[in-house]
């Protein structure tokens, strides 16, 4: 009787061990965030923005670092979507602007005007990084080590043109192997700094479009189909004249849409520009939401709005239309309106006050 005692009483206590060890591992995992790994916290409704990004991966940083018993994290790059499950090392490779591809879309009547103030400002600082798109040749460009990149693509401003343009800009980034593609236009002041740390807050590997819309809804086109018949779509799209900004995986699943030829052909099918056409391949297509930055300026906004005290933090800025030149920067002993009406070079040297030609 006592051996039976004994083996029941030894049962009971394998069992409760079990069943300790079962509890403390559920309550171990369930600690860790739940990490989207595959996509950013990307607007489920048309009017999110990435305010919402950056409060989400403050938030996983957190749970992150309480959930390795309150010590400090890791890494620096707080990034939504990084995977806890990679190992207790494991880390998101720091971004670099050797990471980015910048493509710059331009003609050639605007070389010595507008191409030549931004080679003077922001892409004397992205130089290797940034890619030039036109339709003339420059030997004067070329000689100074400049990447331009000479398109067989016509030089006005029509949909034809523009979606040329940008298939040779997709084109040339995915030969580049870089991790994120980045187009702006000739008239877009580009603050590497605000990029990269806007890049940052995403996941590396995830499906990501980042821009700003030019309209308050989702942009309507009749896509053609087989018969000549046409199909109502809607999708929301960021504006090239603010710039935008699309991750290489992303960009990789545009390619049955946009590589070659293809681009073009799809812009056909929608019979609207480039910027429209890769909203299009993104949110009907791919069926991935594009996320919505306030950071991206164009030509159309009032940018007085615009504090001085917030310029570090926006991405692009842009002057030309409605008067809207910035008028309101001011930097201490710098150009006067009438020698820097764009204010771009007021800008660049109130981001970067030890330039060689600032005041």
């Amino acid at each position: 009787m006592r051996k039976r005692w004994v083996r029941r009483r030894l049962l009971v206590i394998i069992f409760t061990f079990f069943i300790i060890i079962f509890v403390d591992f559920q309550l171990r995992t369930s600690s860790f965030p739940k990490l989207n790994v595959d996509h950013p916290p990307s607007p489920g409704a048309p009017r999110s923005s990435i305010q919402q990004v950056r409060s989400e991966d403050a938030r996983s940083s957190a749970s992150s670092s309480s959930s390795r018993g309150g010590g400090r994290s890791q890494h620096h790059d707080s990034s939504p979507g990084l995977s806890l499950f990679e190992g207790p090392h494991a880390t998101q490779p720091q971004l670099e602007l050797e990471d980015v591809y910048i493509a710059v879309k331009t003609t050639g009547r605007f070389h010595t005007t507008r191409l030549a103030l931004l080679l003077e400002t922001w892409i004397s600082r992205t130089k290797a990084h940034t890619f030039i798109f036109t339709d003339t040749e420059d030997e004067d460009l070329s000689s100074q080590g400049y990447n331009l990149v000479v398109t067989s693509c016509h030089s006005d401003h029509s949909q034809q043109a523009l979606s040329c343009k940008m298939s040779a800009e997709y084109d040339g980034f995915m030969a580049s192997n870089k991790r994120w593609f980045c187009h702006v236009d000739d008239d877009n002041y580009v603050n590497p700094e605000a990029l990269l740390s806007l890049l940052s807050a995403f996941p590396q590997e995830g499906d990501v479009y980042v821009g700003k819309p030019s309209l308050d809804k989702p942009i309507t086109a009749h896509e053609l189909l087989r018969g000549n018949a046409t199909r109502k779509v809607q999708f929301w799209f960021a504006t090239g004249g603010a710039g935008f900004c699309l991750s290489q995986r992303l960009a990789e699943k545009m390619s049955p849409w946009a590589s070659g030829s293809r681009f073009e052909q799809t812009s056909a099918t929608i019979r609207l520009p480039d910027d429209c056409t890769v909203g299009f391949i993104v949110e009907k297509r791919l069926g991935i939401s594009m996320v919505h930055c306030p950071l991206f300026h164009s030509h159309l906004e009032n940018l007085q709005l615009i504090s001085q005290r917030s310029i570090p933090q926006q991405v692009t800025l842009s002057y030309g239309m409605f008067e809207n030149k910035m008028n309101s920067i001011e930097v201490k002993g710098s150009f006067s309106k009438e020698e820097d009406p764009s204010r771009f070079k007021t800008v660049h040297c109130l981001l970067y006050p030890l330039t060689s030609w600032c005041p």
